[in-house]
């Protein structure tokens, strides 16, 4: 591989590197994956107005999410199965992340488990992203755990009661660890350094469920476990209880519409993220970036206003802050860095994207992204 310069080129070498059904994982949506394209999409036609002869010295992207000081308002996104792009892949993106300076969220859905990235990080803080699943006994040790772990916030997700239907998924038979089909056992040959990783490391199911659950020893029962576990009858009185039992910050994940928006406000998240789950639950969905300033116009002066969907480089980040987000969030871009080189690809990511939000910036006539406002934009 040449110089990597941008994300597209870890994109490139994760799909390379990573066995075909984890990268497909990552790089889908649900259906026709209309949503997810425009995520993207929609950030290229949004431009940005250039100015000239401004003192460029002593630039700053450092600010903060939820009352934490970021070195760029830039976190890393939850994302189910990220042991699977690279081995020990939860652990390996939360260093990363806290050598750089942003926040880490990891997924319920996780290969390591919560515990497994506390001791990778030595305790440093991290976020954890929590499902809802029906075994509410199940859900109360996981916050306690999530505390225990000196998880610094708790990031719930409330778009996944019942799962998108994502076609490749299906096509590939999509399992962790895969399973022995003649396909899977073929396209694993091409892929020495992933099996070779992984053959290093005990972490090969989701780590925190397996073993934390009645009955879950193993990925038959998790399978059949985690389909009947989502919680179709969610409903915003359970988050009273979350709230009560997590009793630290809280940020509601899933939010495309002004009225969840204030019921958000409502129940007093500090924080919401304006997500379409990247595309992977209703295809069809506006984009994030098209449903930003009306969520931030609805609830901003009331709520802290996040959003992820389609991030790829500086400039989404700095679209993203001038029309009225306080951070954005990272999965598909950090994971194509993990898949391709591990640790120092996700670190490469972050690099990229600060390197990319900072020049912007500077273009734009801004020192400080705290400055940065919709008057950068055309």
């Amino acid at each position: 591989m040449s110089v990597i310069t941008n994300i597209e080129d870890l994109r490139v070498l994760a799909q390379r590197r990573v066995p075909r059904m984890f990268y497909d994982y990552a790089d889908s949506g649900s259906w026709t994956e209309s949503t997810y394209r425009a995520n993207e999409s929609d950030f290229q036609k949004i431009k940005l107005r250039q100015r000239v002869a401004v003192n460029l010295e002593n630039r700053s992207t450092a600010t903060t999410m939820i009352g934490q000081p970021v070195a760029m308002p830039v976190a890393i996104a939850p994302t189910g199965l990220t042991g699977m792009q690279h081995a020990d892949g939860e652990m390996l993106a939360a260093r990363a992340a806290k050598a750089f300076g942003v926040p880490f969220t990891l997924s319920t859905m996780s290969i390591c488990s919560i515990e497994d990235v506390s001791q990778a990080t030595g305790g440093h803080p991290f976020w954890f992203q929590l499902y809802v699943m029906k075994d509410r006994d199940f859900i109360n040790r996981l916050i306690d755990r999530a505390k225990a772990a000196n998880c610094s916030a708790l990031v719930l997700t409330l778009d996944l009661q019942i799962l998108g239907q994502r076609h490749k998924d299906l096509k590939n038979g999509l399992s962790a660890p895969p399973k022995p089909t003649l396909a899977n056992i073929i396209n694993l040959m091409t892929k020495p350094r992933w099996c070779l990783g992984m053959a290093g490391t005990p972490r090969r199911q989701f780590g925190n469920i397996v073993g934390h659950v009645k009955g879950v020893d193993n990925m038959g029962d998790l399978a059949s476990w985690t389909a009947s576990q989502f919680d179709p009858a969610l409903n915003w009185n359970d988050i009273e209880w979350i709230k009560k039992r997590w009793g630290g910050k809280l940020i509601i994940k899933g939010i495309m519409d002004e009225r969840d928006a204030q019921l958000c406000v409502d129940a007093g998240a500090d924080a919401l993220i304006v997500s379409n789950h990247g595309g992977r639950q209703l295809d069809g969905a506006e984009s994030s970036i098209a449903v930003l300033p009306r969520i931030v116009d609805a609830v901003g002066q009331k709520i802290e206003v996040h959003m992820d969907g389609g991030v790829r480089s500086g400039q989404d980040v700095l679209k993203a802050r001038a029309l009225g987000a306080q951070g954005t969030y990272i999965g598909r871009a950090f994971l194509y860095g993990l898949g391709a080189m591990g640790e120092a690809g996700v670190t490469k990511a972050l690099q990229i994207i600060h390197r990319e939000l900072d020049l912007t910036m500077a273009f734009c006539g801004r020192t400080q992204i705290d400055d940065v406002k919709s008057d950068v934009l055309v």
